[in-house]
C-alpha cells in the first residue's frame, strides 16, 4: 500500500492571527475603500470645470508665491511645483486620495532605528495609483556631528518632512501634465502682476536673506543691477531662491558668489537657525541655578524653537508659511504658538 507524505504546508493555515478585532478592521477598511471608489464613479470629475478651479486658485498671490521651488544643478536653474501647489491641484482636481503612512519600524546594522514609510496618491476615478516606499533613519545630522532622535514628535516631524517630497511626486504623477503646466503659468502671471518693487519690499527681501549669509551686494551681483532698479521677474526669481534655501534644497553658494568666510558662517536653512536658537536657549537654561529651574515651569523645546522661528520672520507671507506647521501641535502648546503668531503678525503689519 502506498504511504502518503505529509504536506509541508500542514499546520500553517492558522499561523496568522485571526482575531475578531482584526477581521472587523479589515471589513471596515474594505467597506470604506469600496464606498470611495463607488462615489468617484457616481460623481466623476468635470475636467474643464476643475481645471478652471485650479487656475483660479493660482490667481491668489499667497499661493502663487509658494507654488514653485527652484534649485541649481549642472549650471542650470531647475524649478517645479512645490508640495503646496501639488496639494492645491489635487484638492481641486477631485477624486484623489493622497498622503503617507508609516508601515513599520526596525533597527539597522549600526543600531540606529528607522521607519519604513510609504507615500501614495490614488486616483479613485481611474483606479490608478502611485506609491513610493523609502526608509527614514531616526537620526539628525548637524555641523557638529549627529544624534539619534528619540521623541515621538521629533520622529513624526522628520518623517513628515521626508515624505512631503515623495507625496508631491505621487500627486504630480497622476495629474495631467498640461494641467500642471497651465497652473504654473498662471502662478507666473500672478507673481509678475503682484511683484512689489517698492523700497520697503526690497528691504524685506534683503532681510530675509540675511540669516543665510547673503548680503545686498551678493544680490546685486547676481541680478547685475542695483536693487532700486530691480525688475518684477527678478523679484519672483529671488523669492524662489529664498524658498529653495528655506527648504534646504540648495545652499547660498549655489546662487551667489560668496567668499569662503561668509559661506562658512552662513546658515543654510531655517532649520539650522532653529537648531542654533534652541541650542542657545538650552545653554542659557543650563546656566540657571537649581532654584530658578525649580521655580520655572519646563517648556516644550519644540514649541520654543517654533516660537523662535515665528519671531524671526520679517514678512507676513513668510510668517504664514511658518505658521502652517502650527496645526501639528495641540493643547497649551497650540495656544502659545497661536498667541506668538498673532503678536508677530500685528508687529509686522504695524511696520
Amino acid at each position: 500500500m502506498n504511504e502518503l507524505v505529509a504536506s509541508p504546508f500542514a499546520g500553517t493555515r492558522n499561523a496568522v492571527a485571526d482575531t475578531a478585532g482584526a477581521r472587523q478592521d479589515q471589513s471596515r477598511e474594505l467597506a470604506e475603500t469600496q464606498v470611495k471608489y463607488l462615489m468617484a464613479q457616481q460623481f466623476p470629475r468635470d475636467e474643464i470645470a476643475n481645471t478652471d478651479k485650479i487656475l483660479n486658485a493660482f490667481t491668489r498671490p499667497t499661493l502663487a508665491e509658494q507654488s514653485q521651488y527652484q534649485f541649481s544643478r549642472g549650471g542650470s536653474d531647475i524649478s517645479g511645483p512645490s508640495i503646496r501647489a501639488a496639494e492645491a491641484m489635487a484638492q481641486h482636481w477631485g477624486n484623489i486620495e493622497q498622503g503617507f503612512r508609516e508601515r513599520s519600524r526596525g533597527v539597522d546594522g549600526k543600531g540606529v532605528p528607522f521607519s519604513e514609510v510609504e507615500a501614495f496618491c490614488v486616483d479613485l476615478e481611474s483606479r490608478t495609483s502611485k506609491r513610493l516606499q523609502f526608509i527614514v533613519k531616526h537620526w539628525r545630522d548637524t555641523r557638529q556631528g549627529g544624534y539619534q532622535i528619540k521623541e515621538e514628535r521629533d520622529i513624526y516631524e522628520l518623517i513628515a518632512n521626508q515624505a512631503q517630497r515623495r507625496v508631491r511626486a505621487c500627486i504630480l504623477a497622476l495629474i495631467p501634465g498640461d494641467v500642471i503646466d497651465a497652473a504654473m503659468q498662471q502662478a507666473e502671471v500672478t507673481l509678475k502682476a503682484k511683484a512689489d518693487t517698492s523700497p520697503e519690499a526690497i528691504q524685506k527681501i534683503v532681510a530675509a536673506f540675511e540669516p543665510f549669509g547673503v548680503t545686498k551686494e551678493h544680490i546685486e551681483k547676481r541680478i547685475q543691477r542695483r536693487l532700486d532698479a530691480i525688475q518684477p521677474a527678478q523679484v519672483v526669481s529671488l523669492k524662489r531662491i529664498y524658498a529653495s534655501l528655506r527648504d534646504g534644497m540648495s545652499s547660498p553658494s549655489e546662487w551667489f558668489d560668496m567668499d569662503e568666510a561668509a559661506q562658512a558662517g552662513a546658515t543654510t536653512t531655517l532649520k539650522d537657525i532653529t537648531e542654533k536658537a534652541a541650542a542657545k536657549k538650552a545653554s542659557n537654561k543650563k546656566a540657571q541655578t537649581q532654584t530658578e529651574f525649580d521655580q520655572t515651569p519646563q517648556q516644550n523645546p519644540n514649541v520654543e524653537a517654533m516660537i523662535g522661528r515665528i519671531n524671526s520672520c520679517t514678512d507676513t507671507d513668510v510668517l504664514d508659511i511658518v505658521a502652517d506647521e502650527i496645526r501639528d501641535y495641540e493643547g497649551d502648546d497650540l495656544k502659545r504658538l497661536e498667541d506668538a503668531y498673532r503678536a508677530r503678525r500685528a508687529e509686522l503689519e504695524a511696520q
